[in-house]
């Protein structure tokens, strides 16, 4: 076996872990990857593409009918990934910025596509921010791998896939008789995710709780700016059978989140506050979970890494999205077997997903056996 060759088994094998299939070693595994790719070298494209809401999506701070995404893919030798950047307005990212970070990327020059850090790091200090349209390039690397290795991430990871949780399914704040209307459209989910952070919140959870007593849990987006009333509000949500209070006040108030999450009744998590793996540890203490999302942070791997970090803090863990296709929705989804909570409906509030992947059966994330991410493009 030439140097070349040893490296690529070395590499995989650590990226196979737990894909161990009847008793055969990741090396061994590794090296029969190896004999059948032809030499090839990684090719990335990408373009532009806009989701159609169903609904106007409105939040504390902002409305919109449409999120800007850029799908991107990478060829390898017969193998295709597929990756998303999804880009909701507060992230700061565009269509244009995305392009053009992405097309500061040479992936040709490396030989082993199994060198995710390097490859990944590499990409990762090109320059500081563009989260989105670095998880683009990220998601679409671990499908190709998977499809490399014919196995599904979740299994790579050794994640059991029946234990995925519910996912919530979220309901904009909108005029009292179209929220009727969006819980009515939510019939099969177990969980209502409601977005609140205006002088309107107590009538959006009096108005669902007409139509509905499924339990409820709350994102504020920041919206709520005085930490007494925050508390009295968790109070009177938690009457109300919501289960746990998303980034509550202004993702900088540290110290007041510390405040509220000790005198809370109900958990209160970190989304806007925890983008990266920095993060973590500054939320500890000042929050009892994270919201972990694959646009803020570059993707699966440093997801990965987020989870293990915030597990041994003892924290929950909460996987989000954005608006996304089902790309991005079903790359977040393998992650979906060891977190407490999911919010992975994004690919449900759009009408013109163009990939078929992870599905919602009555309320549940479902994952497919298809290998990689587990998608297939329509």
């Amino acid at each position: 076996m030439n140097q070349t060759r040893r490296e690529f088994v070395k590499t995989s094998a650590a990226i196979a872990g737990s894909a161990i299939i009847a008793g055969t070693s990741s090396e061994v595994l590794a090296a029969t990857y190896l004999d059948k790719m032809k030499p090839a070298r990684l090719k990335l494209s990408y373009k532009p593409y806009t989701l159609e809401l169903r609904h106007v999506f409105t939040i504390a701070n902002s409305s919109r009918s449409t999120t800007p995404v850029i799908l991107t893919q990478i060829e390898y030798g017969d193998l295709v990934g597929y990756g998303e950047a999804s880009m909701p307005p507060y992230l700061g990212e565009s269509q244009e910025s995305a392009s053009a970070f992405l097309a500061r990327i040479d992936l040709s020059k490396y030989e082993n596509p199994f060198e995710l850090e390097t490859i990944l790091s590499d990409i990762d200090a090109i320059t500081i921010g563009n989260p989105a349209a670095k998880a683009s390039v990220d998601i679409a690397l671990h499908d190709l791998l998977g499809k490399i290795m014919n196995q599904p991430w979740y299994n790579i990871w050794g994640f059991p896939k029946e234990r995925t949780p519910y996912t919530s399914f979220t309901i904009g704040i909108d005029k009292p008789d179209v929220v009727r209307q969006k819980v009515k459209e939510a019939a099969e989910f177990k969980i209502l995710k409601v977005k609140l952070g205006r002088d309107t919140d107590k009538e959006m959870i009096e108005t669902i709780r007409s139509v509905t007593d499924k339990p409820l849990c709350v994102d504020i987006n920041q919206g709520w700016k005085d930490k007494q009333f925050a508390l009295e509000m968790v109070h009177w949500l938690k009457e109300k059978g919501v289960v746990f209070v998303e980034q509550p006040m202004p993702k900088t108030w540290y110290e007041e989140h510390a405040w509220l999450t000790e005198r809370s009744p109900l958990p209160i998590i970190g989304d806007e506050a925890v983008q990266r793996l920095d993060d973590v540890k500054k939320a500890h203490g000042a929050y009892s979970g994270i919201n972990i999302k694959l646009m803020k942070c570059t993707g699966l791997r440093e997801a990965h890494k987020m989870l293990i970090l915030a597990r041994s803090l003892g924290m929950k863990v909460m996987m989000g999205c954005m608006t996304e296709t089902s790309c991005a929705i079903s790359a977040a989804s393998h992650l979906a077997p060891m977190v407490d909570w999911a919010d992975l409906d994004g690919a449900l509030l759009i009408g013109n997903d163009v990939f078929d992947g992870t599905k919602v059966i009555d309320g549940k994330v479902t994952l497919t056996d298809r290998p990689g991410i587990g998608v297939k493009k329509l």
